[in-house]
């Protein structure tokens, strides 16, 4: 299908941006364009204007200087490829990396990703897991925002009309161990079921862990009972059964299923992904 006819323009700056899509009109912000083409020419969205944020230098750049500071419009290639990202946050760089297929990877962004908020999308699980920070721009001036605060429902996040993403920052995790691992669609390879896991260790002994799922609900979430059943342990087969077991439980009441894969069988499959995630990470 076409798409419903618009107005185009190229912002020059935040503050343009900011303007233009507060001026009345119905706007839409056009990063990579991965997710809201392919939603306009099914009419699922319907924007009156497209503004082009993808020439924006102030957007872009990753840099490593006590925490992990990704612009927003870097591409999902960009960061599966940084040293940086490698070493303060490998399972950014992990998850990154299994983003659709080259094409999306290399023009999609990490801010059009997270604003879009798939639920079966890769790096909003990872940021969670992380306690990831989104920095944002709005009319009323700037803001900070958790990951796990920004993700509100089924493609809803905090945003408000006139807000841009200007940057994710991540805390140092390169004394950590971290994955992310997932069940991809064997067609679209979005995640099924996707689970983070950031592990502090003390030898052989879990100390502190976060662990985050996403695909198998609405947005991606923690699951305290599975941190709590990783804390403290050897992460032997009985912390690693006790987490899988928490982890189902924690998500019981937001799985989400389809006809191919039942809201049973993604929680099922949230328990043996932690493990996969843990092992993973300590690997």
């Amino acid at each position: 299908m076409w798409p419903k006819e618009f107005d185009y323009v190229r912002a020059s700056s935040v503050d343009d941006v900011i303007q233009q899509t507060t001026n009345g009109m119905d706007a839409k912000i056009l990063a990579g364009g991965h997710s809201l083409l392919p939603a306009m020419k099914l009419r699922l969205s319907e924007p009156g204007k497209l503004i082009d944020i993808s020439r924006l230098p102030d957007l872009k750049g990753i840099s490593a200087n006590g925490t992990l500071s990704i612009g927003a419009l870097s591409t999902h290639a960009e960061i599966a490829a940084s040293a940086d990202v490698q070493q303060y946050c490998a399972a950014l760089a992990g998850a990154c990396g299994q983003v659709g297929d080259h094409q999306v990877r290399n023009f999609g962004t990490l801010g059009g990703n997270i604003a879009h908020a798939d639920p079966a999308s890769d790096p909003p699980t990872v940021l969670v897991a992380a306690g990831a920070t989104i920095h944002i721009q709005g009319a009323d001036g700037a803001r900070s925002v958790s990951a796990e605060d920004f993700f509100v429902d089924l493609f809803t996040t905090d945003l408000q009309m006139g807000d841009v993403i200007t940057r994710v920052e991540i805390p140092n995790l390169s004394g950590a161990k971290t994955a992310y691992v997932k069940m991809a669609h064997p067609a679209s390879r979005y995640a099924i079921v996707g689970v983070a896991v950031v592990l502090q260790m003390n030898g052989s002994t879990c100390t502190s862990a976060r662990v985050a799922v996403g695909g198998a609900t609405a947005r991606a979430m923690r699951s305290s009972g599975a941190e709590s059943a990783l804390t403290g342990s050897s992460l032997d087969d009985a912390a690693l059964n006790a987490a899988a077991a928490a982890v189902q439980s924690d998500i019981s009441e937001a799985v989400m299923g389809d006809v191919n894969y039942p809201d049973s069988y993604r929680q099922a499959m949230a328990g043996v992904y932690l493990k996969r995630a843990v092992k993973a990470a300590i690997g």
